[in-house]
């Protein structure tokens, strides 16, 4: 397919002679090409609310040989789309250098208030008691969503004894990290738009081991979804150069509180004997700033002149 734009294309001229169902099709795939190059004809066709046969001919119809060939063209429409320039462009290209601060920070507002109308409570609880009766907590985030992994994991280290924060250079690293996993563990996967297939496969090779799956992602739609048992929904936006996280990450905070005021009994005695171990090995001692009698000490190791000498 040398023409970048051949499935657009084939979709807009052919648009007047398709079926009721094929034009569902059609505008679904339109909107949301990043989401539908994930899906097989069956799930595209559950998706949209036709019958997988009206997919195989809505592929044929275009010219395709079959819907294979079809994901193919789709896969090359998802890489040709804009870039995330032209989209910084598109989105924030006619507002004032002025404005944007104001612009990026109300729009992260809004994004925190449409996750709360949209977010299912119940999956959230569902969330919180199975991450409680886990036995081994598994995290995985990639890209963009690798601080948001990270993040969770570092306050779940703190309440829970197996924890373990996929780390993700290659899909068989993945595997081996994920060897054990079984059906009383718990994988959390953090995938927004572009969705990445290595996160995919890992919550896919956990749920053919049985484990429990909760995904943190953008839509309903998401393929994230395939094989999570919870879903939590939280607005990002792909509008930009930068992937808003603000709302996912309000997700996790309140997941990770959730879960303190379940477990502060031994929240609290791992604090404690935290705090022990900082005064013991004083971890913090070369790293913090004290407010003493209003103005500012600072705690240094102090350097000998000789130690520039030399």
């Amino acid at each position: 397919m040398g023409n970048t734009n051949d499935l657009s294309n084939r979709i807009n001229d052919a648009y007047g002679r398709l079926s009721k169902g094929q034009k569902l099709l059609a505008t679904y795939i339109t909107d949301n090409y990043d989401k539908a190059v994930f899906l097989t004809a069956a799930k595209l066709g559950e998706v949209v609310g036709v019958s997988e046969s009206t997919v195989v001919r809505f592929a044929t119809h275009l010219g395709y040989k079959g819907y294979p060939e079809f994901q193919s063209a789709l896969e090359e429409l998802v890489r040709n789309k804009l870039n995330s320039i032209q989209r910084m462009e598109v989105t924030y290209g006619r507002i004032s250098q002025s404005k944007i601060l104001e612009s990026v920070l109300k729009s992260d507002a809004d994004k925190i208030h449409s996750t709360l109308d949209k977010i299912d409570q119940n999956a959230f609880e569902l969330a919180v008691d199975t991450i409680l009766s886990a036995k081994h907590i598994y995290i995985i985030g990639i890209r963009s969503c690798a601080p948001l992994a990270s993040f969770l994991a570092f306050y779940f280290t703190l309440m829970f004894e197996n924890v373990h924060l996929i780390q993700t250079s290659s899909s068989s690293e993945i595997f081996e990290q994920m060897v054990r996993i079984g059906k009383e563990d718990v994988i959390i996967g953090i995938s927004f738009p572009r969705y990445s297939m290595r996160t995919l496969k890992a919550m896919e090779f956990a749920n053919n081991r049985s484990a429990k799956v909760i995904t943190l992602t953008d839509s309903v739609h998401s393929p994230m979804n395939l094989y999570s048992s919870c879903n939590l929904i939280a607005d990002s936006d792909m509008a930009s150069i930068v992937d808003s996280l603000v709302a996912p990450l309000s997700v996790i905070n309140a997941l990770i509180v959730a879960l303190c005021m379940r477990k502060q009994g031994e929240v609290a005695k791992t604090l404690e004997m935290l705090e022990d171990i900082w005064d013991e090995y004083q971890v913090y001692e070369n790293d913090e700033i004290n407010y003493i009698d209003d103005s500012i000490k600072m705690r240094y190791a102090r350097i000998g002149d000789s130690d520039f000498n030399e």
